[in-house]
């Protein structure tokens, strides 16, 4: 758990960035992340050294050479500022090694193709290197949150939000489609990899014993994870946000993934969480054509759907959040993904969101889409509920609050047996196929729900009108009584 004291930190480290004049979050954390990619190659190269030195056999596969020892983070972190800023700016120096160490074993270090370096002063350089050296890197739980405050800052910058999905409604996306150790969990929007974070942490709770025994560590640490992104910074950001969460070599792919570049993602997953960009639209000629042999269109949340089911794996299953007009949009493309995953998929859950989940940086309304491949139908049932607090308040303050139907939600997913009795006026139920396709298949709660309305009755106008005069007339009565008092 990060401390106070440990966010004080940070926070005081951000000021001086945005004082030094880097004020896009982005780039804030990008650098501090270049930082702790630097610190984990030294750590890497300590355990090495420790192994050789008890076994009395040469460093396997060394990070460092003789020549680069200064280049080390237990070494440059005690010199002086001026000095240390020299060590990492100078050709050949730090920076440079951590560009260029990717032909050696340290897996990560494939993220930083186009790394640059842009901490503008030796002062601000030794106030980031003295707050990580304060982190403790060896609780994987401790380095994880310190890096998912760093990240929630870019919630909090406004434009840079879309990056970032609550992580409580990753956690109830995680636990309501349970990885198991058998999964290849694939985000193809990661972003910052909240999704796969999450799903990791999800498995370490869930298999901690079986983690122990090398198929399914080799298979955590190498296969599991899956995502892809085309900004290259998105990758380093996300790639160390896993690393920190104890997942060493995740596949992340720096490919756009609706292109025909990421044409072999195809049923590679058994299990995608995703919340995909649906703000914009697409040149048509640069999506890959076995997406839009799907649904024909250009707007991105519906291309998104249509690689899920490419990506996935029969039998693979989907968490994904998707705006409102996919649910109920009327144009040809939105009926189209609608009724691929009703009648050629089996859909089983529609989870309408507040609109205040996603502020303060957008206000649009948003659902969760459960679905599982099967290319042969099999939907008979799906289940809508309909969330109304997640827990936090729906204004841009987002401070926390006693209300929330998160525990609900996935304690009544797990049990939809139970849910056949349930009333359209309650907050979850069951809506047949056939209803569904009577009704153009939309998915929006609202065209099944039923609002059973109070009966109010009120006084005949009439009658509101004398009340009225009586009350005037005590008025006026009362009002002359106190003029004559005062004459």
């Amino acid at each position: 758990m990060i401390t106070g004291e440990l966010k004080s930190q940070i926070d005081k480290v951000w000021e001086a960035f945005w004082t030094g004049g880097l004020s896009n979050p982005i780039t804030v954390i990008e650098q501090m992340t270049y930082l702790l990619f630097i610190r984990r190659l030294d750590e890497i190269q300590l355990v090495k050294e420790s192994k050789a030195s008890m076994t009395k056999k040469p460093i396997e596969e060394p990070l460092y050479n003789e020549s680069e020892y200064e280049l080390r983070w237990s070494v440059f972190k005690n010199t002086d500022p001026e000095v240390m800023y020299r060590m990492f700016t100078k050709q050949d120096g730090v920076f440079d090694f951590l560009r260029n160490v990717g032909n050696r074993s340290a897996a990560f270090t494939k993220f930083m193709k186009g790394a640059t370096f842009m901490i503008p002063t030796p002062r601000l350089l030794a106030q980031v290197v003295e707050m990580i050296s304060n982190i403790n890197m060896n609780d994987r739980d401790t380095k994880g949150d310190v890096y998912e405050y760093l990240l929630s800052k870019i919630a909090s910058a406004g434009q840079n939000g879309q990056f970032r999905t609550p992580r409580h409604i990753i956690r109830m996306m995680v636990e309501m489609t349970q990885p198991t150790l058998e999964d290849v969990i694939c985000d193809p929007a990661c972003g910052t990899a909240g999704f796969l974070s999450v799903a990791g942490e999800y498995i370490r709770e869930h298999f901690e014993t079986e983690l122990y025994k090398d198929a399914p560590k080799k298979h955590f640490q190498e296969k599991m994870f899956m995502g892809m992104e085309f900004d290259p910074t998105m990758i380093r950001i996300g790639g160390m946000n896993l690393m920190l969460h104890g997942i060493e070599n995740p596949l992340l792919i720096d490919v756009d993934a609706l292109s025909e570049a990421n044409s072999s993602f195809t049923e590679k997953a058994t299990l995608i969480l995703a919340n995909p960009p649906f703000k914009g639209s697409l040149d048509r000629e640069a999506v890959d054509g076995k997406i839009l042999s799907v649904v024909d269109s250009k707007k991105t949340e519906l291309l998104f759907l249509a690689l899920m089911l490419k990506g996935l794996k029969l039998g693979g299953r989907c968490a994904v959040i998707v705006p409102d007009g996919v649910l109920f949009g009327s144009s040809k493309a939105h009926l189209q993904i609608r009724k691929e995953l009703i009648d050629n998929q089996k859909l089983q859950a529609v989870i309408s969101m507040p609109s205040g989940v996603f502020k303060p940086y957008a206000g649009v309304s948003t659902a969760v889409l459960l679905f599982t491949k099967t290319n042969s139908g099999g939907t008979d049932n799906v289940w809508f509920y309909e969330m109304k607090a997640d827990g936090y308040s729906l204004d841009d303050k987002r401070n926390p609050i006693e209300a929330n139907d998160i525990p609900d939600i996935i304690a009544r997913f797990h049990k939809l047996g139970d849910e056949a009795k349930r009333s359209r006026t309650d907050t979850s139920f069951m809506v047949p196929l056939k209803e569904i396709q009577d009704n153009k298949y939309d998915l929006s709660i609202n065209r099944y729900k039923e609002v059973v309305y109070e009966e109010k009755m009120y006084a005949k106008p009439t009658d509101i009108i004398s009340e009225i005069e009586a009350i005037d007339a005590e008025r006026t009565a009362l009002l002359n009584k106190l003029k004559t008092l005062l004459q």
